[in-house]
């Protein structure tokens, strides 16, 4: 047993101790960056949890891959071209959940190439910045201080529809008929024009009311896919 770990080291460019301890403070640094964006804009969202581990993973794998990467440029497209076939298909509802994503990546190459103080004293910077960002942001009407004032839940809208007459009235008409208060959040084009990707934020007085929403808008000629899900929600 003592020869196989002592050929495994042999081929290793970084000794087994350092792989360990790499990998570990990566996990650590991705844990104070989770902790970061809960803390700041994600704790309003309680759906957010998942994407807060999200950030603990992609912080220990960015370390790996740094690691295996090393000094080698043959590598580094190696890996460019692998992971080229990758084709994410979810839509960030919040820019800065990219901002955090990118936070994350940095802190585990910085964990994998061994350069720990960068993120040491990154990590608190950024967090303080962030902090202060919600606050600002918090003292204008937020989601949670419109569901706190009116009672009900704040239901988020996913609507794909084709180009058409019509269509967007109908559709608006519904949302209205529904909620207390309607808000486009985004809006883009998709299919190589063909058709129009909207995100409504809406406030309901139930969650109840929501399924029989996404099937009323999906009877409606034109509309494509409907997504809908709650995103805060504070009794009446």
């Amino acid at each position: 047993m003592d020869s196989f770990w002592n050929s495994l080291q042999e081929i290793s460019l970084i000794p087994f101790d350092q792989i360990l301890i790499r990998i570990l403070v990566a996990v650590v640094f991705g844990f104070a960056v989770a902790l970061v964006y809960r803390f700041s804009h994600g704790r309003k969202q309680p759906d957010r949890l998942v994407f807060a581990t999200t950030l603990i993973l992609l912080s220990s794998l960015i370390a790996m891959v740094s690691m295996v990467i090393g000094d080698s440029v043959a590598r580094a497209f190696g890996l460019v071209g692998a992971l080229s076939i990758v084709r994410f298909r979810t839509v960030v509802d919040d820019t800065r959940d990219t901002a955090f994503v990118m936070f994350a990546v940095i802190v585990g190459m910085a964990a994998g190439t061994g350069l720990f103080i960068a993120p040491l004293v990154g990590i608190p910077i950024i967090g303080v910045i962030a902090w202060c960002m919600d606050q600002w942001g918090s003292a204008s009407e937020s989601l949670d201080g419109l569901v706190a004032a009116r009672g009900g839940v704040a239901v988020k809208i996913d609507v794909r529809q084709a180009l058409g007459e019509g269509v967007t009235e109908q559709l608006q008409s519904v949302l209205n008929s529904v909620s207390t208060d309607c808000r486009i959040l985004r809006s883009s084009t998709s299919k190589q024009g063909t058709s129009v990707d909207m995100l409504y934020l809406l406030h309901m007085r139930s969650d109840k009311d929501l399924p029989n929403l996404v099937l009323q808008l999906n009877r409606i000629e034109g509309i494509q896919s409907v997504d809908g899900r709650v995103v805060s929600k504070e009794n009446a």
